[in-house]
């Protein structure tokens, strides 16, 4: 059996951590995570792992990216599982601070503007604000030379890019691509939420996804948003917003002749799932 990675709980341990690492020239790659760790944020340490010298895993279930209606405290929490599951994989410390240690007084937050109003932004305000803090200060305390996001999140990624670039952060971001359950739908730690039922429906949005992107050849973009709509919802989902953007900077198309993003959030029951495709991907 694997020993457990030590953990670090304080921000200035964190910091002469790999500060001590990075005087020796190892390279630090780092994956933020808020725990309940699945086979989705393990792929993300694998690929951190082949591009860095020692990886570092966050586990912070971040306050501030929650609204007051929504799920923070029920938000699993499962530290040793976390800890045994990151046991057998290449990880040389896990960074576990609480939320005192992370916000002892939080007066600054960083907002990214326009790429952050759209999906997620328009139905979670405040969110990404929460979202882009928490990184800024993980990225400045464990100061690696890589971070690895996963783009099932496709806003969350394109705004951390935005936002590392925008302020000249010296660390590249890498992303994942999502991985999913046998039949397609995309893993979360929310997925433990679900309903028998609602677990037998939730992969209607892959499906409606991969049928958006037929229909793109034939249709504008807000004819397959809506039949994108239409299936996910016979299927039993709720959709919060299905909607085609520009790839790169998330602003509205009229036609697909560049790379668009269908994202979208749905509802089984009280579950909130995300997914996206990429519509006509540059390779």
């Amino acid at each position: 059996m694997n020993p457990l990675p030590p953990v670090i709980t304080s921000k200035k341990e964190m910091a002469t951590w790999s500060e001590s690492k990075r005087s020796l020239g190892l390279t630090v790659g780092f994956v933020p995570t808020m725990g309940a760790l699945h086979q989705g944020h393990l792929a993300l340490v694998e690929l951190a792992a082949r591009k860095s010298d020692i990886v570092v895993v966050s586990i912070f279930v971040n306050p501030a990216q929650f609204g007051p209606s929504e799920d923070y405290e029920s938000y699993p929490r499962t530290l040793t599982t976390d800890l045994e599951a990151l046991a057998s994989h290449s990880v040389a410390v896990v960074f576990a601070p609480n939320a005192a240690e992370m916000y002892e007084d939080r007066l600054t937050t960083i907002h990214v503007s326009g790429i952050t109003e759209p999906l997620c932004g328009a139905s979670r305000p405040g969110h990404f604000d929460g979202v882009t803090t928490v990184v800024a200060k993980l990225l400045n305390i464990v100061r690696p030379h890589l971070a690895v996001f996963g783009e099932k999140d496709y806003q969350q990624l394109a705004t951390v890019r935005k936002m590392v670039k925008d302020l000249d952060m010296d660390c590249l971001i890498v992303g994942a691509p999502t991985v999913r359950e046998p039949d397609g739908l995309a893993m979360s730690s929310r997925n433990t939420y679900l309903s028998p039922l609602e677990r037998a429906q939730a992969p209607v949005i892959r499906r409606a996804l991969l049928q958006a992107q037929e229909l793109a050849g034939t249709n504008t973009p807000e004819q397959v948003e809506r039949m994108t709509r239409e299936t996910i919802t016979r299927g039993g989902g709720r959709v919060d917003y299905c909607s085609c953007l520009n790839a790169l900077t998330l602003s509205a198309v009229t036609d697909f002749s560049s790379p668009v993003v269908l994202a979208t959030t749905v509802f089984f029951g009280k579950t909130r799932l995300i997914d996206n495709i990429v519509i006509n991907e540059k390779t």
